[in-house]
């Protein structure tokens, strides 16, 4: 009685009299001596005291057919099947028939009946209570008064299909039989005036369980929506009973004398007696006084509440057919009650501030999630008026995915109400919507809030999912002073560079953060030293070059023991040395250790390695005053010079930067400039040294001696021992003219003619010794041209006898035939022409005469160059072009590779005077 009470109630149906359409709109008039009522298929089936079946279309239609001679009792019309099974007699006395129709088959003009056999099984007359059909038409079940029920197992449709047997007996008569599929599984309900029961019909034996000691009267029970979880509803005069086919569920609390019960998507429909009544027997009909008033309630079982309740005043039956409940009055009017909408419902639970029972209605009629939403807001918006902020925010959080998160947010941004909005901030990163401003937000509360535990159960919470956007966490994590969380965060979800700014920037953990660089795979491990390696090389130089070494030469991450035992070894990867030099900028001695490192394992390293390292090892040398020490500097410089990966330009710049003497001088001589080496001696004033580089490539370049006597002549220091020394090397190869001698010492002050005597006589001595050759040379060969000239004559002007006995090539005897030459040889004619290469020229004689010839054209040749070059110098206003381009042609050259004649000079070098004497006078003419 107090739970219902307690249940609301509401006019959620509207009630309207039935109008007739055809007949002007007058009431609808109901069949007279209605006697049973079923719906189903879209039609409205009645049974009247005359034997006749209405059928009743939603158009208000009415059509009959005469089904038993007598009365019907009661009708059941399936709702999977065209198939109608009646109860009624076609004779005086107890003698029910049942008959099965066929509604969409005709047998003149009427359904087709497919099958009549009577009820009783037996020759025991009794009245038939109550009738229930399986939808699988394999099933019948029929109560009587007496307590027994009779089950028609098999096609009910046909007579030799099936089969008939007593289920049930008793003493008190049946009220209420309900089948109930679960699967393969059947079961039947049966309720009588005392006893509730379930028969289990799948199974052999069907056996049977009492769920309960008291009934219920006739028409008082019904079974709920068909489903796997389908109740038996069993209404008693003080409570309503839900059973389960093994057990009794819940019971509802609604007084009052029971005459109908029916179920119907979701609603339980009760038709009470009015308490004011005379109290009927049980087992009465539902026929009342004129005076007498019945309650039609319905409930919502689910919500709990009432979803109507009114009087009316003697009811037939209620049916639920086209969405709608019809009440039959015995009157022969018909009632309809319509449901509401749903929005409609809403409001006006709306309107009554009753938001909890709205959203179990809205769930009942699945709304869908906008409508449910929708509820959801305007609920919370009603407990935040009201000042239930605790309330409110957990219907806020239900709107999560409907609703703007804003609108909330700028409702809960007060500092008292913290709390509220760290909660929906919650469960909205939990449902991963929240976008980064919505994390900045959440770590704020955590912050203000103080609430480390908090905190920490929202960045460990997910091991496998992320529901906020970690960068933005690590941000604000950071702006709080969280170092440690937000260090997690960045370890946990691999942000290598939050986690290394943090600890390098913030809690200055250097060797922390190195052990992680150590850890990261190649390329992210080379980008992090490149960044942070400065900052690292400053505090921890040790640990950062060890770790450098292995970057450039076989990099492979740090890994805990398990992983290394369980991994095999990858290939590893290999950063350029050179450009992690700038990193120890300041620490020369880690960046030493890491260059030779480097040269070590891989020889061929790039140029900037030796060239890093070389400035290192010269700067350690030019520093060291130890002179063991610094000789080993100097050879480890040296070594490295020595090597073809070492750049010449820089490393020359590198030695005279620091002066070694030895490097650079090693440079000179590696890259061929001799005259570099002889002015770096000449800079230092290494006078030994300058004439020792003369002897050493003086072969090369011979100019080296010039300008070594060029050297000394311009010291006014006593450089007379050089001078000498060099005098006597060019005196002896005959590199300079002796008059060019004289006028470069002429400008040193303290050479005496004592300095150049010596030269000059030998010079002296040689000039003279030559003009005596080749006094005798022209003796000689004015004698021999004297004696030509009287053989030549001699030729032409007597005859020539032969005489030679042998042959001038061979030596042999001389046999005919033979060739003579005037010259005096004689030759086998097969030996000259094996041999000749011309029949007028003597074989032996040919090459002599050749070289002579080409000597006669070469001195033509140089006479007409002479001629040509003079009338040019004469001719030109620009001599000195003149001569620039006969040098350009190589015409000089050219003259100085003529042979000498033997016994004297060539005509080259009386050219070469000739030339120059032109140019000088040419020179003074024009000055």
């Amino acid at each position: 009685m107090a739970a219902f009470l307690q249940w609301r109630r509401f006019v959620f149906f509207d009630k309207e009299i039935v109008k007739d359409p055809s007949d002007n709109g007058k009431n609808f008039v109901v069949p007279v001596g209605i006697s049973a009522c079923d719906s189903g298929r879209g039609y409205i089936v009645l049974g009247d005291m005359e034997g006749q079946i209405w059928s009743m279309a939603r158009s208000l239609k009415l059509t009959s057919f005469q089904a038993y001679k007598l009365r019907v009792t009661h009708v059941y019309q399936l709702k999977q099947h065209s198939i109608l099974v009646s109860v009624g007699q076609d004779e005086p006395g107890i003698n029910p028939l049942v008959k099965v129709w066929n509604m969409d088959k005709r047998d003149s003009g009427n359904p087709l009946c497919t099958r009549i056999f009577p009820a009783i099984p037996g020759n025991k007359p009794t009245e038939v209570s109550c009738l229930s059909v399986h939808e699988n038409l394999n099933f019948m079940a029929i109560g009587f008064t007496d307590g027994s029920v009779v089950l028609t197992k098999g096609d009910i449709t046909r007579d030799r299909h099936s089969k008939t047997l007593t289920l049930h007996e008793g003493s008190s008569p049946i009220t209420g039989l309900a089948f109930r599929q679960a699967g393969k599984v059947t079961h039947l309900f049966v309720a009588t005036l005392e006893k509730v029961q379930c028969y289990t019909l799948s199974v052999k034996e069907y056996p049977r369980v009492e769920l309960d000691t008291h009934g219920c009267a006739l028409h008082c029970s019904a079974l709920t929506d068909p489903s796997q979880d389908s109740q038996f509803i069993v209404a008693g005069d003080e409570c309503v009973y839900l059973y389960q086919p093994d057990e009794r569920g819940p019971c509802f609390a609604f007084e009052g004398h029971k005459l109908l019960a029916h179920w119907h998507r979701g609603y339980l429909l009760l038709l009470t007696r009015d308490t004011k009544s005379p109290n009927k027997p049980e087992f009465a009909s539902r026929e009342t006084s004129p005076t007498e008033k019945q309650i039609l309630t319905v409930y919502d079982l689910d919500n709990k509440f009432i979803a109507y309740s009114a009087a009316f005043d003697d009811i037939i039956d209620v049916l639920a057919e086209w969405g709608s409940f019809y009440v039959l009055t015995r009157d022969g009017k018909m009632y309809v009650l319509q449901e509401k909408d749903t929005q409609t419902k809403l409001e006006m639970l709306f309107k009554k501030n009753l938001f909890v029972m709205a959203i179990n209605l809205a769930k009942s009629q699945h709304l869908d999630s906008d409508g449910l939403s929708e509820i959801f807001r305007q609920y919370g918006d009603h407990l935040y008026i009201k000042g239930d902020h605790d309330g409110a925010i957990q219907q806020y959080i239900r709107t999560i995915g409907k609703l703007e998160p804003s609108y909330v947010i700028r409702k809960f941004l007060d500092a008292q109400r913290i709390h509220n909005l760290t909660a929906y901030l919650q469960a909205l990163h939990r449902q991963s919507l929240a976008n980064a401003d919505h994390t900045t937000l959440l770590l704020n509360c955590y912050t203000k809030l103080k609430d480390s535990s908090k905190l920490e159960e929202f960045i460990k919470s997910s091991e496998s999912e992320v529901h906020f956007d970690v960068e933005t966490a690590i941000r604000v994590l950071r702006q709080a002073g969280y170092h440690s969380h937000a260090v997690f965060l960045a370890e946990k979800h691999a942000h290598h560079e939050w986690y290394l700014k943090i600890q390098l920037e913030d809690l200055k953990n250097y060797q922390e953060a190195l052990r992680y660089i150590g850890r990261l795979p190649f390329e992210q491990a080379e980008s992090n030293m490149k960044r942070y390696g400065k900052t690292l090389m400053h505090h921890v130089p040790d640990g950062t070059t060890l770790l450098l070494k292995g970057l450039c030469t076989d990099y492979q991450p740090r890994r805990d023991s398990a992983d290394r035992d369980s991994l095999e070894r990858a290939p590893g990867n290999k950063a350029s040395s050179e450009m992690f030099i700038p990193i120890f900028a300041n620490n020369p001695r880690e960046l030493r250790a890491f260059l030779e490192h480097m040269i070590e394992v891989d020889p061929l390293s790039s140029q900037g390695v030796y060239d890093t390292l070389l400035e290192l090892r010269l700067q350690d040398w030019a520093h060291e005053q130890d002179v063991e020490k610094k000789k080993v500097l100097q050879e480890a410089a040296l070594s490295l010079l020595k090597s073809d990966n070492t750049v010449f330009d820089k490393a020359l710049v590198l030695c005279q930067m620091h002066n070694f003497k030895e490097g650079v001088l090693y440079l000179y001589e590696k890259g061929k400039l001799y005259q570099q080496i002889m002015h770096y001696h000449m800079q230092n004033e290494e006078y030994g040294q300058v004439v020792e580089a003369c002897k050493r490539y003086g072969e090369q370049e011979a100019c080296l001696w010039e300008q070594a006597l060029g050297y000394f002549a311009r010291k006014e220091e006593d450089c007379k021992p050089y001078i000498s020394e060099v005098l006597q090397h060019i005196e002896r190869h005959n590199l300079m003219p002796p008059l060019l001698v004289v006028q470069t010492l002429a400008h040193n002050s303290t050479a005496t003619l004592s300095v150049i005597k010596d030269y000059l006589i030998n010079k002296l001595q040689r000039e003279s010794q030559q003009i005596e050759d080749d006094e005798r040379k022209i003796g000689q060969y004015q004698q021999e041209t004297t004696q030509l000239r009287s053989e030549i004559q001699e030729l032409r002007t007597s005859a020539k006898i032969f005489q030679k006995t042998k042959c001038s090539m061979c030596n042999s005897p001389l046999e005919l035939p033979s060739v003579h030459f005037l010259c005096g040889h004689s030759f086998h004619q097969h030996c000259f022409e094996s041999y000749a290469e011309s029949e007028a020229e003597c074989p032996t004689c040919t090459p002599e005469n050749r070289k002579v010839m080409d000597m006669l054209r070469a001195q033509d040749q140089k006479r007409d160059l002479h001629d040509h070059f003079a009338r040019q110098l004469r001719c030109s206003n620009d001599g000195f072009s003149v001569v620039a381009d006969y040098f350009g042609r190589g015409v000089f050259n050219k003259l100085t590779m003529i042979t000498d004649p033997p016994g004297g000079k060539t005509g080259a070098g009386g050219l070469e005077a000739d030339l120059q004497r032109d140019l000088l006078m040419h020179t003074k003419r024009n000055a």
